[in-house]
């Protein structure tokens, strides 16, 4: 008996009434929702508008969660295309099996699709929000904790995964505790995220590389973990399929940066062609004074208004001085002038 262990809870859903509140589906969306809220902060802080990584997110997050499950239903049709086996499970998202290598393809069609409605590059909408679904999938695999699945391997060691006889698997039903490989992964993404945010600020990161070393940081870890699970999966040459898919990934995430950064150095100037309230404000200074106004010159507010003011007064000093002097002397040259009378 393990003195200390990770205890799994008893029931993944509770029941309000009749509406059944899944532990699952909630962490799905609380990771969804920081993955935008964190997306947005870092979107203005890039130079673009709030609220656009939500409105493209509309496009990414339902192409996601299609494509997550796609993913799982085909890697894994046995479990609902075999003899004895109901088809219908295929549907039921919220039991778990969600394939984050179709999530990221599908979501990234999405993103395109939303992105090209606001004429907005999709690399850097993807630097953006890098971080922020690394957030989100630690927080997603805790789903995985109330489900009782995706475990590694069987361990004493005290932060070891109790499992109820239930969930156990069929070679191994006696043992109790088992890696958390969900707790495991979930932290990963945590340092994942991390190393994206460090790199993006060191580096200034751009045109798609900070999401390429998310995809890159991340794959590197769900090997290892990957290596661990129990849970059934196809294998190639000895290796889990998703182990080999990490590989791919990793090679093509890490080839798209060094290809981009020979190609395009540097970071965007601009990520969206219309910043929040700027061209009204800038067009309306232009109408106003007759004169061109450079988005520069609007961003330094009142600092450009002061300046623009002393120049004005001492520009005009001299001027009002010299017009003063020169009519003196035609009054003087003018007997017309000097009697107003005759």
């Amino acid at each position: 008996m393990n003195l200390a262990y990770i205890p799994s809870p008893a029931h993944g859903v509770v029941h309000l009434g009749p509406i059944p509140l899944r532990g699952y589906a909630f962490c799905i969306i609380i990771g969804v929702f920081v993955a935008v809220w964190y997306g947005n902060k870092r979107w203005i802080a890039r130079g673009g508008t709030a609220g656009t990584v939500a409105d493209i997110a509309v496009w990414a997050v339902p192409f996601g969660l299609i494509g997550g499950r796609l993913y799982h239903v085909i890697t894994d049709y046995e479990l609902y295309f075999t003899n004895g086996k109901d088809w219908v499970g295929a549907f039921k998202i919220w039991q778990g099996g969600l394939g984050i290598w179709g999530a990221i393809a599908l979501g990234a069609l999405g993103a395109w699709i939303g992105c090209r409605r606001r004429g907005i590059a999709l690399p850097a909408y993807a630097d953006a929000i890098a971080p922020g679904i690394a957030f989100a999938q630690a927080i997603g695999r805790w789903g995985n904790w109330f489900n009782q699945e995706l475990y590694g391997k069987p361990t004493t060691l005290p932060w070891g995964l109790k499992i109820d006889p239930s969930h156990r698997p069929d070679a191994t039903p006696n043992v109790a505790t088992y890696h958390p490989t969900f707790l495991y992964e979930s932290l990963w993404c945590i340092g994942v995220a991390l190393l994206v945010i460090w790199a993006d600020r060191r580096f200034k990161l751009g045109h798609g590389r900070a999401f390429a070393l998310y995809v890159a940081a991340y794959t590197v870890g769900r090997f290892w973990i990957e290596y661990m699970r129990v849970d059934d999966a196809h294998h190639i040459a000895g290796l889990r399929l998703n182990d080999w898919t990490s590989m791919i990934v990793f090679a093509a995430a890490v080839l798209y940066m060094v290809l981009s950064a020979r190609r395009r150095p540097g970071r965007e100037e601009t990520v969206e062609p219309v910043a929040a309230g700027a061209p009204a404000a800038v067009a309306g200074d232009a109408e106003d004074t007759g004169k061109d106004v450079t988005p520069g010159e609007a961003a330094d507010g009142d600092l450009t208004g002061e300046a623009g003011s002393e120049a004005e007064t001492g520009a005009g000093e001299p001027a009002r001085a010299g017009a003063e002097e020169h009519a003196a002397a035609a009054q003087e040259q003018s007997p017309t002038a000097a009697n107003p009378s005759s």
